[in-house]
């Protein structure tokens, strides 16, 4: 991690909603989700705030020998948004506590708020996680 992860840092991220970012795309295995409104999917909102947060962190890390994982999110979705609209995260870091970063997040669709929350990471040492991860194994 390098000096300038501090908190204040901000971050804003764009991206275009298309139909396998709805809800029927999120587990195309279940027709309960298969018969849902093509809206935008709770859980790749979830997704897309990590990522304005990755894209925060970034340039202040050594990445990608050093990465980031979310271990809490707090959000409400307020809005819906169907494909088509552009949706906008701002992202900003509130805390830094060693490895532990809390972000305030939100997201907006051009016409609502469609979230707003906390989230929170910790930074991570590529090559130590993947050995802890491979001796893990699967069963």
């Amino acid at each position: 991690m390098k000096e300038t992860l501090q908190p204040g840092i901000e971050y804003t991220h764009t991206f275009r909603i298309e139909s396998n970012k709805c809800v029927p795309a999120l587990y195309p295995e279940a027709e309960e989700f298969i018969a849902m409104p093509e809206v935008f999917a709770t859980g790749f909102m979830v997704g897309f705030l990590e990522w304005a947060c990755i894209k925060a962190l970034n340039p202040h890390i050594d990445w990608p020998n050093e990465q980031s994982l979310g271990t809490h999110i707090n959000v409400n979705h307020i809005a819906a948004t169907p494909p088509g609209f552009e949706i906008t995260a701002k992202v900003r870091l509130v805390g830094v506590d060693g490895r532990k970063l809390r972000f305030e997040v939100e997201a907006h669709d051009g016409v609502d708020l469609i979230s707003k929350g906390e989230h929170e990471r910790v930074v991570i040492d590529r090559q130590r996680f993947d050995k802890k991860i491979g001796e893990k194994g699967l069963g």
